[in-house]
């Protein structure tokens, strides 16, 4: 079983040593996002848009790899406040409407960039 990396022009390009995704056999491993505009490299303003971001460059590494997040089995969520738990919630239940995957939601000290919110995602990927 092979290890495949996938990157996508449509999410930032990695800050630092990683990849954006790994695929191994019939799953994605992506990397925690930021809520950075993958055109200019800058942090979105405020909670609700660095969510929405983040949200949106997964969505582009699961595309880039054929997969959609209905393909979603676990998200891990990094906040740097644990105040902006219910707006990051309500904002992840717009995008996983159906059957949301398992999820844990840890509160850190801080993230790159002086981002308020990163998001990784373990994708079922199939054959």
């Amino acid at each position: 079983m092979g290890k495949e990396t996938v990157n996508t022009s449509g999410a930032p390009a990695a800050i630092g040593p990683y990849s954006q995704a790994v695929r191994v056999g019939q799953f994605l491993f992506a990397s925690g996002q930021l809520g950075l505009d993958p055109v200019s490299g800058e942090l979105r303003e405020g909670i609700e848009a660095q969510t929405r971001q983040a949200l949106a460059n997964l969505q582009a590494v699961l595309a880039a790899a054929g997969a959609t997040v209905k393909d979603v089995v676990k998200t891990t969520i990094f906040l740097v406040d644990m105040a902006d738990f219910a707006i990051v919630n309500r904002i992840y239940a717009e995008v996983f409407k159906e059957e949301p995957p398992a999820r844990s939601t840890v509160q850190v000290a801080a993230l790159p960039k002086n981002g308020l919110v990163e998001i990784e995602m373990i994708v079922w990927v199939g054959d």
